[in-house]
């Protein structure tokens, strides 16, 4: 999947005047999900996949930017990720990646997941007989997710919202911020 979606992501971008000069990298915490989009890859010098966890060191992005002449991304795509760092690295975790993310991004796409998410996920942990997340019972930004993430960003972070395409089929809200 992530394959697919950075290939066409890239060929749509490719189409327009700009986009004789796209480039596009995939990041993922999964090395096992980065090896199989690198070993799928129809596009090797044009998209490139990566292993990264957004939450430790970002200097590999740093240094890839450099490489190529750029301060930030032109547009980040962060789908179905939020969740998964707020329950493991805390309120916290989950700020401090918006914060990175937007440091690095002229445009963030943003796809937060709803809380009934979180609940769903902690309670398949207890149908599998493990203890919650970490996390779980600490966070306190909570509720509307998307809500709290948009306020970070725009506050403390110097993005304004774009767009909100609405929501995904998921329940998802998708948003778009641009770096003022």
């Amino acid at each position: 999947m992530l394959t697919e979606l950075s290939v066409a992501l890239y060929k749509h971008l490719v189409e327009t005047p700009e986009g004789s000069n796209v480039h596009l990298l995939g990041l993922d915490l999964d090395e096992g999900l980065i090896r199989r989009a690198r070993d799928g890859n129809p596009l090797p010098g044009r998209v490139t996949f990566a292993p990264l966890d957004i939450t430790g060191d970002c200097a590999p992005l740093r240094e890839h930017l450099a490489r190529r002449g750029c301060s930030r991304f032109h547009l980040t795509a962060c789908l179905a990720v939020t969740m998964w760092v707020h329950l493991n690295h805390g309120d916290a975790g989950l700020l401090r990646m918006l914060s990175r993310l937007a440091e690095l991004s002229r445009h963030l796409l943003l796809e937060a997941q709803p809380w009934k998410c979180y609940r769903s996920a902690a309670r398949r942990l207890r149908k599998l007989g493990r203890s919650d997340f970490d996390h779980f019972k600490d966070l306190r930004v909570c509720g509307d997710v998307s809500a709290h993430a948009r306020e970070h960003l725009e506050r403390r972070c110097n993005m304004d919202l774009v767009r909100s395409f609405g929501s995904t089929a998921w329940g998802r809200n998708l948003l778009l911020f641009k770096h003022k």
